[in-house]
């Protein structure tokens, strides 16, 4: 038996394996996962959301905040990673605003009592726990005028969620 990678199609994330048994030839069309930023972009071109420009910008400005930073989708929303763990995650709302969920994983971290993970000099954070938070946004235009601010904070985040 022969087991034969033939292709691949970057469009559609599928590959066709082909097996031959003594001349007969099975083609089998089997879907691979697609990489972190794969994965925000299809639910991106998927999404259907009056506020999906603004979290766009929201995504561009994230990212732009830290090199290291990665994403991918988790709890069926983009998720921005640092170091492989998951620090930012958006979370969708139908009443005319997005959440940003800053917080340290899916695990509760020992933060030894010692409060809140920093000082929010901007006064955008709402504070959920001393170390977990949240952002809203209403609009592009919202996000755009808030911008700087929010790059301040993933970088705060990053570094003291570490």
């Amino acid at each position: 038996m022969d087991t034969v990678l033939d292709r691949r199609d970057p469009f559609l994330s599928v590959s066709t394996l082909s097996i031959s048994l003594e001349s007969k030839r099975l083609t089998i069309n089997m879907p691979l996962k697609r990489n972190g930023p794969e994965q925000v972009a299809a639910f991106f071109d998927e999404l259907d959301h009056p506020l999906k420009e603004a979290m766009l910008s929201v995504r561009a400005i994230i990212l732009a905040s830290d090199d290291s930073i990665t994403e991918h989708v988790k709890w069926k929303a983009p998720s921005f990673m640092h170091g492989g763990d998951d620090r930012i995650t958006f979370n969708l709302h139908r009443d005319g605003r997005i959440l940003l969920i800053f917080h340290r994983g899916a695990k509760v971290k020992d933060s030894n009592g010692t409060g809140r993970l920093f000082d929010d000099t901007t006064g955008m954070l709402d504070w959920l726990a001393d170390d977990r938070a949240s952002v809203a946004f209403g609009s592009v235009e919202e996000v755009l005028a808030k911008q700087d601010d929010l790059r301040k904070i993933v970088k705060m985040w990053i570094t003291a969620a570490r």
